[in-house]
């Protein structure tokens, strides 16, 4: 897979990533699926312009936290039941573009567990925010 980094809008920027946040969560559109959670795999790609993720003092507040990716999971998942995948990849791709330091997200979610043939099923996204 070609890295997001080589699109000329994000050729100033550094990449932030969360891999493989096993969460459990009430998602699927079969009864089977409504009746309780099951493991999924989120992934997170944010890509933030140097120049506001750049430490100029070695402290926190001169990046974006990474809780930032992990509480937007949370806060999403908190809602309750998700039908499709799909929802879930864009719900979270919107919520952490809101961020000011971020100009584009891409966001992976899986179900490794929906078939016992094949390490799992997913849906990813990508988003670059639009030119002001």
């Amino acid at each position: 897979m070609l890295s997001a980094l080589i699109h000329p809008d994000l050729s100033d920027c550094r990449r932030l990533f969360l891999r493989d946040y096993e969460v459990q969560i009430n998602i699927g559109v079969y009864e089977s699926e409504k009746q309780g959670t099951q493991r999924a795999l989120i992934n997170v790609d944010l890509f933030v312009p140097l120049a506001l993720s750049t430490p100029t003092k070695d402290h926190v507040d001169d990046v974006l936290d990474y809780n930032f990716m992990r509480n937007t999971v949370a806060k999403r998942m908190a809602q309750g039941h998700i039908h499709l995948q799909e929802t879930l990849c864009d719900d979270l791709a919107n919520a952490l573009l809101l961020h000011p330091r971020v100009r584009a997200v891409r966001v992976s979610t899986e179900k490794p567990d929906a078939y016992p043939d094949c390490r799992s099923v997913g849906v990813e996204v990508f988003r670059i925010k639009p030119k002001a």
